[in-house]
């Protein structure tokens, strides 16, 4: 697996995933804003590594806290937590692994500020190391639902770069391919930034698995020759109705998906859930910089002054998905009662995973 994030030295390392696949280079942040522009520029992504980094950045911020007084440290720390969520609006991970720091210093308004940095430090390892072990039970948990022979097709990049380690969609298929499945992948590119095109399929070749690339506006084609026979995706938030958010394009794909007559499936941990949103209506979407469309590697791709809108994520309603794959179960539809059963418990304990 390739790796995504680790404590370097005092510092955080982040392999850099605008470098991919032409080379391998770790980016060093050695500030909590550090962290915050690498999440908003795209060096780290998906949802869960974002979470991930979200909690070693807080853990990293805390530790030029130089006040002694509980209530002044909060209060910075709290300034810190603010900036961070606000780094991508979107996936609910990142929102959910700074509210669980900002209770490790709730719970420690008693102890020596050195105490509360150690454990932050220690929270961000767990976060870590936990995210790891939560995509492999979502792998084994969905391969019932995987033949033994299949063409899978895979939007964004759901795998080890988009996580802690191992992946959510892309450990689904991990895990098959590990288990002894036949299984072949078609990689759509995924536009603007190409994370199908330059991750995914770096991934899957790094795997020795099976892989091909399709511009995006194939994927109807091919599933109407009958050469795909399911789809996986991760995603980035998803509401108490199963409403997902996830990256533009997903929506289109169950669409096709369903007309087809194909499977479309959601592999996500917990943490992406948030029970709180009625439906996908509520889910905020992120407006990146229209540059990202109209110019590539330093040209343009349209006429000069043209506009473009560039929505990094879109809604897919619960009624075009098959079924929604967790560390705890799979979810089917209807997703609200099942939902709502699991966070009713989940929730009060503070969802820890």
């Amino acid at each position: 697996m390739i790796p995504t994030i680790k404590w370097e030295n005092g510092h955080i390392a982040i392999i850099d995933q605008r470098k991919l696949p032409r080379k391998k280079e770790w980016l060093a942040c050695k500030t909590y804003q550090d962290v915050i522009v690498a999440i908003r520029e795209m060096a780290i992504r998906g949802a869960p590594a974002i979470g991930v980094a979200a909690s070693m950045g807080l853990a990293l911020g805390s530790q030029t806290i130089e006040m002694e007084n509980y209530e002044a440290f909060m209060k910075e720390f709290l300034e810190m937590a603010q900036q961070m969520k606000l780094a991508r609006p979107t996936a609910a991970n990142l929102r959910w692994a700074v509210d669980r720091m900002i209770k490790v210093v709730t719970k420690m308004n008693h102890n020596k500020m050195e105490e509360i940095k150690a454990a932050l430090r220690k929270e961000s390892h767990i976060i870590l190391e936990s995210d790891i072990q939560i995509n492999q039970k979502i792998g084994q948990n969905g391969l019932k639902l995987i033949p033994d022979k299949t063409t899978i097709l895979t939007h964004c990049n759901a795998g080890a770069l988009a996580t802690g380690g191992y992946g959510t969609a892309l450990g689904l298929i991990r895990a098959a391919h590990d288990a002894g499945k036949d299984i072949n992948v078609i990689v759509d590119e995924t536009r603007p930034l190409l994370q199908g095109a330059r991750l995914t399929a770096f991934e899957l070749i790094e795997e020795n698995i099976p892989v091909t690339i399709i511009v995006d506006s194939a994927a109807g084609y091919f599933m109407r020759k009958g050469a795909i026979d399911l789809v996986i995706t991760g995603a980035d938030r998803i509401a108490s109705n199963g409403d997902t958010a996830n990256k533009i394009g997903s929506y289109q794909l169950a669409v096709l998906a369903k007309e087809n007559k194909i499977p479309f499936y959601v592999a996500a941990p917990l943490s992406t859930f948030d029970p709180a949103l009625k439906n996908g209506d509520s889910i905020p979407i992120e407006q990146r910089d229209p540059e990202e469309v109209t110019i590539l590697k330093g040209h343009s791709l349209g006429p000069k002054g043209v506009n473009a809108l560039n929505p990094a994520f879109d809604i897919t309603p619960a009624k075009y998905i098959s079924a929604i794959i967790t560390e705890r179960q799979i979810h089917r539809p209807p997703y609200k009662g099942s939902i709502s059963d699991l966070f009713g418990t989940d929730v009060k304990q503070g969802n820890k995973n």
